[in-house]
C-alpha cells in the first residue's frame, strides 16, 4: 500500500489537525493521515502481522478514525487513541484468523472482553512517535537525510544519499551528526528522556 505524499504536517498541531478534519478538509485529513501512518502501521507489525494484514489493519483504523473523529474529545490524546484503536484491531485480526483456522463446526464461545494494550508497548509506541514528531520537526534537508539514513529499508548507502541531497558524500557524516544533534535537542525540549 502506498500513500500519496502530502506537505509536511510540522506546522500542524492535532488540534488544528482535528478541527479542519471535523469541518471537512481533505488536506489535513491527507496531513492527518501522513503524520501518523507509521504509528499506526507499527502496532500490528510489532503484533506479528504480515505487512499484507498491518495493511487491512490499517484501512480499519483509519475507517474507525473517520468515524471517531467528532467524538475525539480531547485531540492530544489522538496518538493513544491510535495505539489503542490498531491493537485492538489486531487482537480481531488475530482471533479472526483463529477462528478460521478451527473446525467450521466447532461452537464459537463468547467473545472475550478486549485485553488491554500492555504498557510497556505503549508506552514504547508513544516514545517512537515523539520521535517520528521531532524529525518532522527538522529542517527539510536533515528530516530528509534522517529519514533515508535511518528509517529505509534497506539503509541507503552515503553516495546515494548524497546524490539524492546534492551533497559531497564527504560531508554526509558530518551533516548527519548536525542533524541527529538538531533532533536530540528538539526532544529534550519536548521532555523526551
Amino acid at each position: 500500500m502506498t500513500l500519496a505524499k502530502t506537505e509536511p504536517s510540522t506546522g500542524w498541531t492535532d488540534d488544528r489537525l482535528v478541527r479542519a478534519c471535523r469541518k471537512g478538509d481533505a488536506t489535513a485529513w491527507a496531513a492527518l493521515i501522513e503524520k501518523y501512518k507509521n504509528l499506526i502501521f507499527s502496532v500490528p507489525i510489532k503484533f506479528g502481522l504480515s505487512p499484507e494484514d498491518a495493511a487491512d489493519v490499517f484501512q480499519t483504523v483509519c475507517s474507525e478514525l473517520l468515524v471517531g473523529l467528532p467524538e475525539l474529545r480531547e485531540p492530544k490524546a489522538l496518538p493513544k487513541w491510535l495505539i489503542q484503536t490498531s491493537y485492538h484491531q489486531c487482537l480481531r485480526w488475530k482471533k479472526e484468523r483463529s477462528r478460521l483456522q478451527v473446525d467450521a463446526e466447532a461452537v464459537e464461545s463468547e467473545a472475550a472482553p478486549a485485553e488491554a494494550l500492555p504498557e510497556n508497548i505503549l508506552s514504547e509506541l508513544q516514545r517512537e512517535q515523539h520521535v517520528r514528531d521531532a524529525i518532522a520537526e527538522l529542517p527539510a534537508r536533515c528530516n530528509r537525510m534522517i529519514t533515508m539514513l535511518f528509517f529505509e529499508d534497506p539503509p541507503r548507502p552515503y553516495d546515494e544519499v548524497a546524490n539524492q541531497l546534492k551533497l559531497a558524500t564527504g560531508s554526509i557524516g558530518f551533516i548527519r551528526g548536525r542533524c541527529l544533534k538538531k533532533l536530540r535537542q528538539l526532544l529534550e525540549q519536548k521532555g523526551f528522556q
